[in-house]
C-alpha cells in the first residue's frame, strides 16, 4: 500500500492501483484519516464498595492459616456461621484474582519440566527402541506378552519374545541376547523405552549398565514418546491376517 501511495503522483491513483493489483477501495480507505479511539470512561467507584482497610481484612482471613486451602464459597459460609460479613464471595474472588491468586489454593506437587527425549540413529546397532503389547490368549482374560526390540535406523527387529508374564528379568535375557547375535560393543548402544515396570526396573537397569548400554525414557504421562515402537505394533496388529486370539 505505501509502494501504491508514492507512486500515484506520477502516474495516478487508478494506474498505480491496476499496476500493483490493489483493490482502489483499499487505496482510497489507507488514505483516510483514521478517527481518534474513543476514550473509554473509567468506571465510577460504587458508594458502597469496600474501603483499602476492608480489602485488607479480606485478604487477611482469606490468606490465614486457617482459609488458605479454602474456597471463597467455603470461607463465607463459615464466616457467616459466626456471624462475621464481610463481603460477597464473587468479591473475595475479585481480590484474589487483582492478587493473581485465582488458583488452586491447596499446596499441590509441581511436577518438574523433563526434557522431550531426542532419537537420533545415523548407523545401524546405534539407537534402539523396544515395548512389550499384549497379545489375547486362547480364551478371555488370557494374555501373552510380545517383547519386540526394534533398530532405529532400518527398523529392523534385531529382538523379539512372546512370554506367558511381562518381567524384567526375561527383558534383561532378551536384551542380553540381542546385544551378543548383533555383536554390539559397549558403549556403542542408546536404548530407549517407555516408562513400565519392566523397562524402569532396578534389575534391568543394572544390568545395562554392566553391559555399557546408555539408557532414556519417555517422559511421564506422554504417550507418544516412544512412537516407534508403537507405531510398529500398530501396524502389526492392524494387518488383515492378524488373528483376533492366539492358540
Amino acid at each position: 500500500m505505501t509502494a501504491a501511495i508514492e507512486l500515484s503522483p506520477s502516474v495516478g491513483r487508478a494506474a498505480a492501483c491496476r499496476a500493483l493489483e490493489i483493490p482502489r477501495a483499499s487505496f482510497y480507505r489507507a488514505l483516510a484519516p483514521q478517527p481518534e479511539p474513543t476514550p473509554v470512561p473509567r468506571r465510577p467507584t460504587p458508594a458502597r464498595a469496600l474501603t483499602e482497610a476492608e480489602r485488607q481484612t479480606v485478604l487477611a482471613h482469606l490468606h490465614s492459616e486457617r482459609f488458605m486451602d479454602q474456597a471463597p464459597h467455603q470461607v463465607h459460609a463459615a464466616l457467616l456461621d459466626e456471624g462475621i460479613y464481610l463481603c460477597s464471595p464473587r468479591t473475595m474472588y475479585r481480590l484474589l484474582d487483582e492478587h493473581g491468586e485465582v488458583r488452586e489454593r491447596r499446596n499441590q506437587l509441581r511436577h518438574p519440566v523433563y526434557q522431550k527425549p531426542e532419537l537420533l540413529a545415523t548407523r545401524p546397532n546405534q539407537v534402539w527402541s523396544w515395548d512389550i503389547t499384549k497379545l489375547r490368549g486362547p480364551v478371555k482374560w488370557t494374555y501373552f506378552y510380545l517383547y519386540v526390540i526394534l533398530d532405529l535406523f532400518s527398523r529392523y527387529v534385531v529382538g523379539w519374545m512372546v512370554a506367558p508374564r511381562e518381567s524384567a528379568e526375561l527383558a534383561k535375557k532378551l536384551i542380553q541376547e540381542s546385544l551378543d547375535r548383533q555383536g554390539v560393543s559397549a558403549g556403542q548402544l542408546h536404548l530407549h523405552a517407555d516408562n513400565g515396570p519392566s523397562m524402569t526396573s532396578k534389575t534391568l537397569a543394572l544390568k545395562l549398565a554392566d553391559l555399557g548400554v546408555t539408557k532414556s525414557h519417555s517422559r511421564p504421562y506422554v504417550s507418544d514418546d516412544n512412537p516407534f515402537s508403537e507405531s510398529q505394533f500398530k501396524t502389526l496388529k492392524y494387518r488383515p491376517e492378524f488373528p483376533d486370539r492366539f492358540g
